[in-house]
């Protein structure tokens, strides 16, 4: 692997030493266990009945500048239907989870979200710079958006998702995606795309606490 220290590989744009040292140890432990692999770094790899997104670490500056706020992200598909999802937070080994119809965890604990429903008393969270002001009570840029979806399911965020020309991928959101679903959250995407894929595609989510919180973002449009 040659040099694995701090800063970007140089292999491709925004990747670092540590994405591709975490890539490895992903492909080797996923394609050990027979699954079909998509992965942020790699693409995809292996066969099986099951396909796993995932993004080795997600944040990765956070992880290379010391930022502790970045995690491993996997979402695990049968076919096209979305039946598992973790995110570990790899700072503090906070590890959250979801299966389909059995609700959400974090650490072992039943989570759900906020049920808040006034965007004046809302905390929200974005990839991206907001270019204006929705009338938040606050507002926040963690940097690493499987965490952030996470903490919406949690109740800790009530928004999360993207401002401006930001876009995400399937392995930054789909885990996140069912666990908050499953912890109660909803989401969607502002263009009314499809959430639910492994294709190396680029989408626009919004998750909020609430369907009333998700119909104002929906129709705030592209912030």
């Amino acid at each position: 692997m040659g040099h694995r220290g701090r800063g970007y590989s140089g292999a491709r744009e925004t990747q670092y030493h540590l994405d591709l040292v975490a890539d490895e140890v992903a492909l080797r432990v996923l394609g050990a266990a027979g699954f079909r692999v998509v992965s942020e770094e790699s693409g995809i790899s292996g066969s099986g009945d099951f396909t796993v997104v995932v993004d080795p670490i997600d944040g990765s500056t956070n992880c290379d500048h010391g930022v502790p706020f970045y995690a491993t992200s996997l979402a695990v598909l049968r076919g096209d239907e979305l039946v598992a999802g973790l995110v570990m937070n790899q700072a503090t080994g906070t590890v959250f989870e979801a299966e389909k119809g059995a609700g959400a965890r974090r650490d072992g604990a039943t989570i759900s979200p906020s049920g808040q429903t006034e965007v004046g008393r809302s905390i929200m969270a974005f990839s991206g710079l907001p270019s204006r002001h929705l009338g938040w009570a606050q507002y926040r840029a963690l940097g690493a958006a499987s965490l952030e979806i996470c903490l919406v399911a949690d109740g800790s965020l009530d928004v999360y998702g993207v401002a401006q020309h930001s876009t995400l991928h399937p392995w930054d959101y789909l885990a996140g995606l069912l666990i908050a679903r499953e912890a109660g959250a909803t989401a969607a995407d502002y263009g009314g795309a499809l959430l639910d894929t492994a294709d190396a595609v680029v989408r626009r989510p919004v998750f909020c606490a609430t369907v009333e919180l998700l119909d104002f973002m929906l129709s705030a449009g592209v912030i």
